[in-house]
Protein backbone atom coordinates (compact mmCIF):
# COMPACT_ATOMS: atom_id res chain seq x y z
CA UNK A 1 0.00 0.00 0.00
CA UNK A 2 0.94 3.73 -0.38
CA UNK A 3 1.81 5.53 2.67
CA UNK A 4 0.00 8.51 2.89
CA UNK A 5 -0.44 11.26 5.54
CA UNK A 6 -3.61 12.80 3.32
CA UNK A 7 -6.83 11.22 3.13
CA UNK A 8 -7.41 9.35 -0.42
CA UNK A 9 -9.89 11.99 -1.82
CA UNK A 10 -7.27 14.89 -1.18
CA UNK A 11 -4.40 14.08 -2.71
CA UNK A 12 -5.63 14.18 -6.56
CA UNK A 13 -6.71 17.87 -5.91
CA UNK A 14 -3.70 18.57 -3.84
CA UNK A 15 -1.42 16.95 -6.56
CA UNK A 16 -2.74 18.78 -9.36
CA UNK A 17 -3.12 22.23 -7.06
CA UNK A 18 0.43 22.22 -6.23
CA UNK A 19 1.58 21.13 -10.01
CA UNK A 20 0.54 24.34 -11.16
CA UNK A 21 2.83 26.28 -10.04
CA UNK A 22 5.32 24.27 -9.86
CA UNK A 23 4.81 24.73 -13.68
CA UNK A 24 4.43 27.92 -14.01
CA UNK A 25 7.39 28.56 -12.12
CA UNK A 26 9.20 26.05 -14.56
CA UNK A 27 7.63 27.36 -17.61
CA UNK A 28 8.98 30.96 -16.70
CA UNK A 29 12.83 29.48 -16.65
CA UNK A 30 12.42 26.89 -19.50
CA UNK A 31 12.34 23.93 -17.19
CA UNK A 32 10.19 21.17 -16.62
CA UNK A 33 9.85 21.86 -12.77
CA UNK A 34 10.34 18.25 -11.98
CA UNK A 35 13.20 19.23 -9.11
CA UNK A 36 10.70 21.18 -7.45
CA UNK A 37 7.78 18.03 -7.95
CA UNK A 38 9.93 15.86 -5.88
CA UNK A 39 10.24 17.67 -2.60
CA UNK A 40 6.66 17.62 -3.14
CA UNK A 41 5.87 13.88 -3.70
CA UNK A 42 8.37 13.06 -0.73
CA UNK A 43 6.57 15.82 2.01
CA UNK A 44 3.07 16.96 1.08
CA UNK A 45 1.96 14.49 -1.14
CA UNK A 46 3.54 11.85 1.87
CA UNK A 47 5.40 9.38 -0.42
CA UNK A 48 8.56 7.85 0.54
CA UNK A 49 12.14 8.62 -1.34
CA UNK A 50 11.77 5.10 -3.13
CA UNK A 51 8.14 5.45 -3.96
CA UNK A 52 8.61 9.75 -5.38
CA UNK A 53 11.72 9.12 -7.76
CA UNK A 54 9.48 7.10 -10.70
CA UNK A 55 5.76 9.02 -10.27
CA UNK A 56 8.13 12.22 -10.64
CA UNK A 57 9.66 10.47 -14.08
CA UNK A 58 6.20 9.25 -15.00
CA UNK A 59 4.59 13.48 -14.75
CA UNK A 60 8.36 14.33 -16.06
CA UNK A 61 7.40 11.88 -19.40
CA UNK A 62 4.36 13.81 -19.57
CA UNK A 63 5.46 17.05 -19.73
CA UNK A 64 8.31 16.22 -22.03
CA UNK A 65 5.87 14.84 -24.98
CA UNK A 66 3.66 18.29 -24.23
CA UNK A 67 6.72 20.33 -24.98
CA UNK A 68 8.10 18.23 -27.59
CA UNK A 69 4.54 18.68 -29.38
CA UNK A 70 4.11 22.67 -28.83
CA UNK A 71 7.78 22.96 -29.90
CA UNK A 72 6.90 21.07 -33.27
CA UNK A 73 4.25 23.30 -33.95
CA UNK A 74 6.19 26.72 -33.18
CA UNK A 75 10.01 26.37 -33.70
CA UNK A 76 11.74 24.60 -36.59
CA UNK A 77 14.39 21.41 -35.84
CA UNK A 78 16.72 23.01 -38.40
CA UNK A 79 18.74 24.49 -36.20
CA UNK A 80 19.49 21.03 -34.08
CA UNK A 81 21.47 19.85 -36.79
CA UNK A 82 24.92 21.38 -36.50
CA UNK A 83 24.97 19.78 -33.20
CA UNK A 84 23.26 16.14 -33.93
CA UNK A 85 26.75 14.36 -33.20
CA UNK A 86 27.02 16.03 -29.52
CA UNK A 87 22.87 15.50 -28.84
CA UNK A 88 23.72 11.30 -30.24
CA UNK A 89 26.32 11.22 -27.99
CA UNK A 90 24.31 13.00 -24.99
CA UNK A 91 21.67 10.69 -25.76
CA UNK A 92 23.69 7.10 -26.16
CA UNK A 93 25.41 8.10 -22.46
CA UNK A 94 22.19 9.47 -20.89
CA UNK A 95 20.16 6.16 -21.84
CA UNK A 96 22.97 3.55 -20.87
CA UNK A 97 23.27 5.64 -17.08
CA UNK A 98 18.99 5.81 -16.90
CA UNK A 99 19.03 1.69 -16.61
CA UNK A 100 22.13 2.08 -14.37
CA UNK A 101 20.60 4.57 -12.01
CA UNK A 102 17.51 3.17 -11.95
CA UNK A 103 18.61 -0.44 -10.71
CA UNK A 104 21.03 1.59 -8.66
CA UNK A 105 18.64 3.25 -6.81
CA UNK A 106 16.32 0.06 -6.04
CA UNK A 107 19.83 -1.43 -4.53
CA UNK A 108 21.03 0.95 -2.20
CA UNK A 109 19.26 1.93 1.19
CA UNK A 110 16.67 4.09 1.97
CA UNK A 111 18.69 6.54 3.79
CA UNK A 112 21.20 6.45 0.87
CA UNK A 113 19.15 7.10 -2.05
CA UNK A 114 17.50 10.52 0.46
CA UNK A 115 21.24 11.51 1.08
CA UNK A 116 21.70 11.10 -2.91
CA UNK A 117 18.55 13.13 -3.65
CA UNK A 118 19.11 15.76 -1.26
CA UNK A 119 23.30 16.28 -2.48
CA UNK A 120 21.65 16.12 -6.19
CA UNK A 121 18.99 18.77 -5.41
CA UNK A 122 21.30 20.76 -3.29
CA UNK A 123 23.75 21.01 -6.49
CA UNK A 124 20.64 21.98 -9.30
CA UNK A 125 19.61 24.80 -6.52
CA UNK A 126 22.85 26.46 -6.50
CA UNK A 127 23.56 25.56 -9.94
CA UNK A 128 20.47 27.83 -10.61
CA UNK A 129 21.76 30.77 -8.20
CA UNK A 130 25.19 30.61 -10.03
CA UNK A 131 23.57 30.94 -13.33
CA UNK A 132 21.22 33.34 -12.43
CA UNK A 133 24.51 35.65 -12.19
CA UNK A 134 25.81 34.42 -15.64
CA UNK A 135 25.74 36.23 -19.02
CA UNK A 136 23.04 34.89 -21.22
CA UNK A 137 25.64 34.27 -24.22
CA UNK A 138 29.26 32.66 -23.65
CA UNK A 139 31.47 31.25 -25.90
CA UNK A 140 31.39 27.36 -26.45
CA UNK A 141 34.11 25.65 -24.36
CA UNK A 142 34.95 22.72 -26.22
CA UNK A 143 36.74 22.69 -29.77
CA UNK A 144 34.73 22.77 -32.37
CA UNK A 145 35.69 18.81 -33.67
CA UNK A 146 33.05 16.14 -33.77
CA UNK A 147 35.69 13.97 -31.73
CA UNK A 148 35.47 16.41 -28.53
CA UNK A 149 31.66 16.83 -29.39
CA UNK A 150 31.15 13.10 -28.88
CA UNK A 151 33.34 12.45 -26.30
CA UNK A 152 32.32 14.99 -24.18
CA UNK A 153 28.49 14.11 -24.63
CA UNK A 154 28.98 10.65 -23.68
CA UNK A 155 30.76 11.69 -20.49
CA UNK A 156 27.79 14.47 -20.30
CA UNK A 157 25.10 12.05 -20.87
CA UNK A 158 26.35 9.62 -18.35
CA UNK A 159 25.64 12.73 -15.42
CA UNK A 160 22.63 13.61 -16.94
CA UNK A 161 21.16 10.13 -16.81
CA UNK A 162 22.14 9.40 -13.70
CA UNK A 163 20.28 12.20 -12.04
CA UNK A 164 17.04 11.29 -13.76
CA UNK A 165 16.85 8.09 -12.95
CA UNK A 166 17.81 8.95 -8.93
CA UNK A 167 15.38 11.99 -9.12
CA UNK A 168 13.16 11.25 -11.57
CA UNK A 169 13.55 13.98 -13.72
CA UNK A 170 13.88 14.95 -17.52
CA UNK A 171 17.40 16.31 -16.61
CA UNK A 172 17.19 19.80 -18.34
CA UNK A 173 18.29 21.65 -15.72
CA UNK A 174 21.68 20.20 -16.81
CA UNK A 175 21.14 19.41 -20.07
CA UNK A 176 20.08 23.28 -21.30
CA UNK A 177 23.19 25.03 -19.69
CA UNK A 178 25.52 21.49 -20.78
CA UNK A 179 24.35 22.62 -24.74
CA UNK A 180 24.84 26.57 -24.06
CA UNK A 181 27.91 26.77 -21.94
CA UNK A 182 29.83 23.33 -23.73
CA UNK A 183 28.55 23.63 -27.26
CA UNK A 184 28.13 27.11 -27.25
CA UNK A 185 24.08 26.44 -28.56
CA UNK A 186 21.54 29.54 -28.15
CA UNK A 187 18.92 28.97 -25.80
CA UNK A 188 15.86 28.19 -27.90
CA UNK A 189 17.45 25.61 -29.71
CA UNK A 190 19.42 24.03 -26.41
CA UNK A 191 15.86 23.99 -25.05
CA UNK A 192 14.82 21.86 -28.15
CA UNK A 193 17.46 19.32 -27.82
CA UNK A 194 17.36 19.27 -23.94
CA UNK A 195 13.39 17.66 -24.69
CA UNK A 196 14.82 15.32 -27.22
CA UNK A 197 18.15 13.92 -25.00
CA UNK A 198 14.97 13.89 -22.03
CA UNK A 199 12.25 11.69 -24.03
CA UNK A 200 14.28 8.22 -24.30
CA UNK A 201 16.22 8.62 -21.01
CA UNK A 202 13.15 9.13 -19.26
CA UNK A 203 11.50 6.23 -21.25
CA UNK A 204 14.58 3.86 -20.14
CA UNK A 205 14.64 5.09 -16.58
CA UNK A 206 10.74 4.50 -16.72
CA UNK A 207 10.60 0.96 -17.88
CA UNK A 208 13.54 -0.68 -16.06
CA UNK A 209 11.43 0.99 -12.69
CA UNK A 210 8.75 -0.66 -14.66
CA UNK A 211 10.01 -4.17 -14.28
CA UNK A 212 11.03 -3.37 -11.11
CA UNK A 213 7.66 -3.21 -10.15
CA UNK A 214 7.71 0.50 -8.85
CA UNK A 215 5.01 1.63 -11.03
CA UNK A 216 2.59 -1.19 -10.15
CA UNK A 217 0.19 0.80 -7.96
CA UNK A 218 -2.14 2.25 -10.23
CA UNK A 219 -4.03 4.24 -7.45
CA UNK A 220 -0.59 6.50 -7.07
CA UNK A 221 -0.65 6.26 -11.33
CA UNK A 222 -4.64 7.84 -10.72
CA UNK A 223 -4.44 10.00 -7.85
CA UNK A 224 -1.16 11.10 -8.37
CA UNK A 225 0.58 10.97 -11.88
CA UNK A 226 -2.51 11.86 -13.86
CA UNK A 227 -3.78 15.31 -11.78
CA UNK A 228 -0.02 16.59 -11.45
CA UNK A 229 0.89 15.48 -15.07
CA UNK A 230 -2.21 17.83 -16.18
CA UNK A 231 -1.52 20.38 -13.43
CA UNK A 232 2.08 20.58 -14.69
CA UNK A 233 1.37 20.79 -18.52
CA UNK A 234 -1.40 23.36 -17.53
CA UNK A 235 1.36 25.79 -15.38
CA UNK A 236 3.99 25.30 -17.93
CA UNK A 237 1.72 26.34 -20.52
CA UNK A 238 0.51 29.76 -18.11
CA UNK A 239 4.92 30.38 -17.26
CA UNK A 240 5.50 30.27 -20.96
CA UNK A 241 2.88 33.15 -21.87
CA UNK A 242 4.57 35.25 -18.83
CA UNK A 243 7.84 34.95 -19.60
CA UNK A 244 9.33 38.53 -19.67
CA UNK A 245 7.03 39.62 -17.11
CA UNK A 246 10.10 38.85 -14.39
CA UNK A 247 13.78 38.74 -15.28
CA UNK A 248 14.74 34.94 -15.57
CA UNK A 249 17.68 35.61 -14.27
CA UNK A 250 16.00 37.11 -10.73
CA UNK A 251 13.93 33.68 -10.62
CA UNK A 252 16.47 31.06 -11.17
CA UNK A 253 18.39 32.88 -8.37
CA UNK A 254 15.44 32.92 -6.25
CA UNK A 255 14.10 29.27 -7.33
CA UNK A 256 17.70 27.95 -6.36
CA UNK A 257 17.17 29.22 -2.91
CA UNK A 258 13.29 27.70 -2.11
CA UNK A 259 14.83 24.64 -4.16
CA UNK A 260 17.67 24.45 -1.24
CA UNK A 261 15.25 25.14 1.56
CA UNK A 262 12.43 22.42 0.26
CA UNK A 263 14.92 19.72 -0.45
CA UNK A 264 16.53 19.82 2.89
CA UNK A 265 13.74 20.34 5.05
CA UNK A 266 11.91 17.08 3.26
CA UNK A 267 15.56 15.08 2.49
CA UNK A 268 17.65 16.50 5.43
CA UNK A 269 16.13 13.64 7.99
CA UNK A 270 15.85 10.18 6.93
CA UNK A 271 12.48 9.10 7.12
CA UNK A 272 11.26 5.47 6.38
CA UNK A 273 8.18 4.73 8.04
CA UNK A 274 6.39 2.29 6.65
CA UNK A 275 8.27 2.11 3.91
CA UNK A 276 7.21 -0.35 0.79
CA UNK A 277 10.11 -2.63 -0.27
CA UNK A 278 10.28 -5.30 -2.83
Amino acid sequence: MTENSNPSSRRPRLAFGLAIPIGVMGGLIGLGGAEFRLPVLAGSLGYSARQAVPLNLAVSLITVITSLLIRGWTLSYEPLSPYLPAIFALIAGAVVMAYVGATLARRISAAQLERAILVLLLLIGVALIIEGFLPQTLPALLPDTPVWHIAAGLLFGIAIGLVSSLLGVAGGEIIIPTLIFAYGVDVKTAGTASLLISLPTILVGLLRYQRQGALSDRQALKETVAPMGVGSVIGAIVGGLLVGIVPASWLKVGLGVILIISAYRTFGHTKHKNETRS
